[in-house]
């Protein structure tokens, strides 16, 4: 196989699927296209390393790999639009519009953060998707006196703890009655919520906030939900992202229902439509059992761009890869495996008060495990998600 192929979005997704491909062989040309005006880069160090002021870049290939791997990357390009019957995509590149055929073409854009509404102007409120976001948020924070973080899921809870660790007093708002309720559960959540208070962040939960407060096109508050107001002039918003797949508009590409969680509707390999596959954020993958599963998670970017270049290279590989996802806070990795539901059975295993271990079941079989600075005990629980384990067998052990 040597017909181009494309990769639109410079993220980790599509870097991965590169170098796949040329290091399984594939010698034909390679077109990797991005958005923003950076050569790939890792975002997890974004709300941690970066925000912290540890890490200026978090660069995934040296400069001189593109060139050496003769993939020609494209950044600042924005995709405009797919012709799947064309084999075309339309770029935009500093106004200048071009059309870049493909014999496959792979889409891996990503998401968008979500903004509080009428916040864009507003100085010192910031969301943190992009490297450029992150150095943003940092310069604000040297001058900051107060903060708000609006969303208690795992960025929110990041940018919490990588804004305490530069002394900076924090206020948490989480509609939710804990942080990382939808992922982990309340029993979980729990613990997660001592780790904040430990640290001295105002946890302010089972509130939303209503607006923002502004003086002189600067923020200097929110207000609550149950009108209190939280002084901060400095405010981060991390209340999810989503698939910004307007491009994609009269292209024929399925999309996937709402209620499956959106994104490009593909088969159980990432093929949308012939020659067009689809990996990472925006993708929403059929699993085993015929149903449609868009996941966020840095390691199943990665399985995916594994699974696209084997098909590509005509050796299917089997995905037997464990959902696996990670986040840094206060000292701790707290980890999850498997793909538990918030309203499992949670089974608490190990606590120190601090440190812990938790496993999730449903109807009696393991469906996931969570810990937090227990990394060689969650890890060795692995082998027993891929394949149907009962729980109690674990209990006992």
């Amino acid at each position: 196989m040597n017909e181009p192929i494309v990769i639109v979005g410079a993220g980790l997704g599509g870097i991965r699927l590169a170098e796949n491909l040329r290091n399984g062989g594939y010698e034909g040309e390679l077109v990797l296209i991005g958005e923003e005006p950076h050569a790939p880069y890792d975002r997890p160090p974004l709300s941690k390393a970066v925000l912290t002021g540890d890490h200026t870049t978090t660069d995934l290939k040296r400069p001189e790999y593109y060139t050496d791997s003769r993939i020609d990357l494209r950044t600042g390009t924005r995709v405009t639009a797919v012709d799947p019957a064309s084999h075309t995509v339309t770029v935009d590149h500093d106004g200048v519009v071009d059309q870049v055929s493909y014999g496959t073409l792979v889409l891996a854009t990503g998401l968008v953060a979500r903004r509080f509404p009428g916040a864009d102007d507003v100085r010192g409120v910031h969301v943190i998707r992009t490297i450029d976001d992150a150095l943003a948020l940092r310069a604000d924070a040297a001058t900051a006196t107060k903060a708000a973080v609006v969303g208690a899921g795992f960025i929110g809870c990041e940018v919490a703890a990588s804004l305490r660790a530069l002394d900076i007093p924090v206020t948490v708002v989480e509609p939710a009655q804990t942080p990382l309720a939808v992922a982990v559960g309340a029993t979980i959540g729990e613990m997660i919520t001592r780790l904040h208070r430990e640290a001295d962040v105002d946890l302010r939960t089972g509130t939303g906030v209503d607006e923002l407060a502004v003086a002189d096109g600067a923020v200097t508050g929110i207000v609550l939900s149950d009108g209190t107001t939280i002084d901060a002039d400095l405010v981060v918003v991390g209340i999810g992202g989503y698939p910004d797949l307007g491009y994609l508009d009269g292209s024929g590409i399925p999309m996937a229902p709402r209620e499956s969680g959106g994104g490009i509707a593909c088969n159980g390999v990432g093929l949308a439509v012939d020659d067009v596959y689809a990996l990472g954020d925006a993708a929403n993958w059929t699993d085993v059992h015929g149903d449609h599963n868009r996941v966020e998670h840095w390691n199943h970017v990665v399985d995916q761009a594994a699974i696209v270049a084997a098909q590509l290279l005509g050796h299917p590989i089997a995905h037997q890869a464990v959902p696996y996802f990670w986040s840094d806070q206060y000292g701790l990795k707290i980890q999850m495996l498997g793909a538990p539901h918030s309203d499992d059975d949670v089974h608490v295993v190990d606590d120190d008060g601090r440190r812990f271990l938790a496993y999730y079941s449903r109807d009696g079989i393991l469906t996931g495990v969570v810990g937090a600075g227990r990394v060689g005990k969650l890890m060795k629980t692995r082998p027993h998600l891929l394949t149907p384990t009962p729980i109690a067998a674990l209990l006992d052990a």
